[in-house]
């Protein structure tokens, strides 16, 4: 019975670690957003990490596949669950704190392919690390599948494989988009709050500075404030969240005008997205005005969309010869659409219909 427990656990363990490292690594540029997340002032206050997050999150999602192999085939068993113990504290330890302090909303545990909630997450890992304890105390009776040089021929060859995905992803796009601007989606559909949708629970939250200290009051507790208390904001605390539509945020916004309805009931239009212009690829923006030019000529209707301040627009113009007109939209948003930075998205009436890395113009056909 033991022996049974263990190999159902080696099993259940290994295959969800390679389905979990090899959804991210589909997509690892939205990994290292998440774990930007966890570096950030509100979380870990960590950000000297934050510009090492892409190494780090490559790194982890091939890490994950690696060990699912190497636990399957039982290749240096005291390692790899060493290992894998060490990576599902790491892991339960990350998603306790998200969900118990409520900083970050989705661990990006299975990417944009399966959402959990924090507790969701949290609850996934505690179970997981029931697997791996079994795995930890019954670690003689994993056994190597194969003799040793084709073990170090399965593990090697993993990791330039897995290298070699990482490789192209960042290059081009991700093999499969689980997001909700994938082609085929329509932007409109996506923003749709349907009638008998859950609502949020919001109460209004009043900060008052006491004794040098910020406190903090409910509407029911305004009474209680001590005479000499000076008021310095207001903010709405989210009880309970309500139903939130796959696609939000999404605006284009310019000269106080929000101009994503006129674009998105056009029959050909075309987005040129660069959320951060200053740490754009600079080969990529170099080659938008072409690319505008062309469109234009076709009857396209284009627009670039970012994130970046009205100086930074003016520069990037300036330096790269564009002439179309920019539109701000959410960074997070933007990053949403596409990885790439920048990027290209060809939509009719609303509807996405094609999409492509600035590595990849060529494949646009317009």
């Amino acid at each position: 019975m033991k022996n049974i427990i263990t190999q159902f656990s080696r099993i259940f363990v290994g295959v969800l670690f390679i389905i979990s490292g090899l959804i991210k690594l589909n997509d690892p540029l939205g990994f290292s957003y998440k774990l930007a997340e966890y570096f950030s002032e509100p979380v870990f206050n960590m950000p000297f990490f934050v510009p090492f997050s892409l190494a780090i999150a490559l790194f982890l999602v091939i890490l994950e596949v690696v060990l699912g192999i190497m636990l399957l085939i039982g290749y240096k068993t005291k390692f790899t669950v060493w290992s894998l113990l060490l990576l599902i504290v790491m892991f339960t330890f990350l998603t306790f704190y998200s969900a118990y302090f409520n900083v970050v909303k989705d661990c990006g545990c299975f990417g944009d392919a399966l959402k959990l909630t924090p507790w969701q997450s949290f609850t996934k890992d505690i179970v997981l690390l029931f697997f791996v304890l079994i795995l930890f105390f019954n670690q003689k009776l994993i056994k190597p599948l194969f003799k040793n040089s084709i073990q170090n021929i399965i593990i090697y060859g993993s990791i330039v494989l897995c290298a070699f995905i990482g490789v192209i992803v960042l290059n081009h796009l991700p093999f499969i988009d689980f997001r909700p601007f994938k082609i085929g989606n329509s932007i409109q559909e996506g923003m749709v709050i349907p009638d008998n949708a859950e609502k949020s629970v919001v109460e209004m939250v009043f900060v008052y500075k006491v004794n040098g200290v910020d406190k903090e009051f409910t509407e029911n507790e305004l009474g209680n404030i001590p005479e000499g208390a000076v008021f310095v904001d207001r903010k709405d605390k989210v009880i309970t969240e309500g139903y939130v539509p796959p696609i939000h945020d999404f605006t284009m916004e310019k000269n106080d005008t929000d101009y994503k309805d006129d674009f998105l009931e056009s029959q050909k239009v075309m987005f040129i997205v660069a959320y951060d212009l200053v740490n754009a690829d600079k080969d990529g923006l170099a080659k938008m005005e072409k690319l505008y030019i062309d469109a234009k000529a076709k009857g396209y209707k284009v627009a670039g969309m970012t994130a970046s301040s009205p100086e930074e627009i003016a520069a990037a113009k300036k330096r790269f010869g564009m002439t179309f007109d920019f539109y701000f939209c959410d960074a997070i948003t933007l990053k949403t659409i596409e990885r790439a930075n920048p990027s290209i998205v060809i939509l009719e009436k609303g509807t996405i219909t094609q999409k492509a890395h600035h590595n990849d113009l060529s494949n646009l056909k317009l």
